[in-house]
């Protein structure tokens, strides 16, 4: 009898390459990597090397400039020379048509950007018909202006039928033009319906919305990976999908939450990253619509993360963009179990950095400058979770007041309240 042997699958290697320019120094663009490679992970690659260049800006041909082109192309066949395949290339901003095509030919590897990986990741994601729908029109928009180099081993050839024609004859374009229209006639097409699709679900997403009935709508929002999913299950009791990768949640989960008798609904939302593909804002229009239709957002901090002031600003900014910056809030900072930090010495005259600040400190500091809407918890340790409860209970029934004010049931149960 033939014996079966089961082997484990190998993981891609991969290389990341990203920029240190005057707007982004050494320590951003480390970090900027670091979260590369944690996307690069959660696709499944494995990170091998790290290539960095200083540079004024990207070079518009090939985003790095020619040498270290050629340094990451020596690299690559060494580990070949070993019997090591690297299996992709990701660079760390968006690239261009014209720089893929060109790293592409120098390199001989497989070629991803950062909006190419994210969009991998939310392929991988997806579950429900909505999420993959918004997925492939992002894709198709990241898709439709790079379809040329899919097509440069084709001549565009001259000739045929009008072969001594002049500049306006018909059939001086060749098999790769032909192709490449084809390609981009069929996309569109595609695109129109996917647009449809999502308008159709758009629609009974708002009917859904408006028949939910007088509840107050809470949304959690933040940055990918801070925590949102579980805090979701612990509010609710639920069993919403968390785990340690960027972006385990694609599809807006809502839920109806109870404390002390009264009710409201609370959405889990898409985590926002930096350089987040515009491409995907638009295509998660019915997703992020649950973040303009609430009442209150309440924003989920990783306190545990070493630059989670930026990662507050660039939630800010996404909800700035989606018109939702004058919304009623409160920020939530979680993973105080996992926070750091290392005390300076007496004799250190250097500033203070997040590093050397304690978790007492930071406390003050932004409680002060926030008041109320500012809470430190852990969730997963579920510390601070009757404090949080308190002060949503309070939000919650503050604006049902001020929206719903002739509600029976909420005067019903104030004046049970008061009785008590």
């Amino acid at each position: 009898m033939k014996e079966f042997v089961i082997t484990e699958a190998k993981a891609e290697t991969a290389i990341l390459v990203a920029l240190i320019t005057p707007q982004q120094d050494e320590r951003r663009t480390t970090e900027y990597l670091d979260e590369l490679e944690f996307l690069a992970t959660t696709a499944g690659a494995v990170t091998i090397k790290r290539f960095t260049q200083r540079v004024s800006g990207p070079s518009q041909v090939s985003y790095v400039g020619k040498g270290k082109l050629d340094e990451i192309r020596t690299f690559i066949a060494a580990e070949e020379d070993a019997e090591r395949e690297v299996g992709m290339v990701i660079f760390d901003d968006e690239l261009s048509a014209k720089q893929l095509r060109n790293i592409e030919s120098v390199l001989k590897v497989k070629i991803l950007d950062r909006t190419s990986l994210i969009l991998d990741i939310f392929a991988m994601r997806a579950q429900t018909a909505n999420a993959k729908t918004q997925v492939e029109l992002a894709q198709y928009r990241y898709m439709l202006p790079r379809l040329q180099r899919l097509w440069t081993h084709l001549e565009r050839q001259g000739g045929g039928s009008g072969s001594g024609g002049g500049k306006g004859s018909v059939g001086l374009r060749g098999p790769g033009e032909t192709q490449l229209e084809m390609d981009r006639r069929i996309i569109l097409n595609r695109m129109s319906l996917l647009k449809q699709r999502l308008a159709d679900i758009d629609r009974q997403k708002s009917t859904q919305r408006s028949n939910r009935g007088r509840m107050i709508r809470v949304a959690l929002v933040g940055y990918t990976n801070v925590g949102k999913s579980t805090l979701m299950n612990l509010l609710s009791k639920s069993e919403v999908f968390a785990e340690n990768k960027l972006f385990a949640t694609l599809d807006t989960t809502v839920r109806k939450v109870i404390i002390d008798n009264l009710p409201f609904l609370l959405s889990d939302t898409v985590g926002f990253i930096r350089k987040l593909p515009t491409d995907l804002i638009d295509s998660f229009k019915s997703t992020l619509d649950e973040v303009r239709e609430a009442d209150l957002l309440v924003h989920v901090v990783d306190i545990s993360h070493p630059d989670f002031e930026e990662q507050i600003n660039v939630v800010n900014k996404t909800l700035s963009d989606l018109g939702c910056s004058d919304k009623p809030s409160m920020i939530l900072f979680n993973k105080i179990d996992a926070y750091t930090f290392t005390l300076k010495a007496e004799d250190d005259l250097t500033p203070a950095t997040r590093e050397n600040i304690s978790l007492e400190e930071l406390q003050r500091t932004w409680m002060a400058k926030l008041g109320g809407d500012c809470l430190f918890i852990s969730a997963a340790r579920r510390t601070n979770i009757e404090e949080l409860k308190s002060a949503l209970y309070s939000r919650v029934r503050e604006l049902h007041v001020q929206k719903y004010p002739y509600n029976d049931f909420l005067y019903q149960y104030y004046e049970e309240d008061t009785q008590s």
